[in-house]
């Protein structure tokens, strides 16, 4: 039942993403492009999202747990660390390069669009090499 619903809500996200236009790379570059050709467009569906977010949250951290998990993951540290750091500047880096992030890239994997795997297998590959780089790291 935890895996269908999954695959529900993936679903449903990824309709979200495709109608807000995040899965299209140009939309997403026309968006952070704020000192030539900027498309405002994106800013509205950050907006909607924040905007719901930031009432949704108070009421669900209400409740004693999540509807679909035993507890809520809600991070306890807000150490700002050179992980966090370096892979915020990565994000960032490859999404304003791209135009892609994660999510979107996913949502457009059926497109077989040779940019699209590209980025996805890199994002695969990163995901590896942080975890090889962590594990050495920890040895240390």
């Amino acid at each position: 039942m935890k895996l269908l619903t999954s695959l529900i809500l993936g679903i449903l996200f990824s309709i979200g993403l495709t109608v807000s236009g995040m899965v299209n790379p140009n939309k997403v570059i026309g968006f952070l492009d704020i000192f030539r050709n900027w498309d405002p467009a994106l800013a509205f569906v950050m907006g909607g999202a924040v905007g719901i977010n930031l009432i949704m949250f108070k009421f669900i951290l209400k409740r004693k747990s999540p509807l679909l998990t035993a507890n809520f993951s809600i991070p306890s540290s807000s150490s700002i660390t050179w992980e966090l750091l370096t892979g915020s500047a990565m994000f960032g880096i490859g999404w304003g390069l791209t135009g892609i992030c994660p999510g979107p890239g996913l949502a457009n994997l059926f497109t077989l669009n040779p940019k699209i795997l590209t980025f996805v297998g890199f994002m695969i590959l990163g995901m590896f090499l942080y975890k090889v780089f962590e594990n050495i790291l920890k040895k240390e």
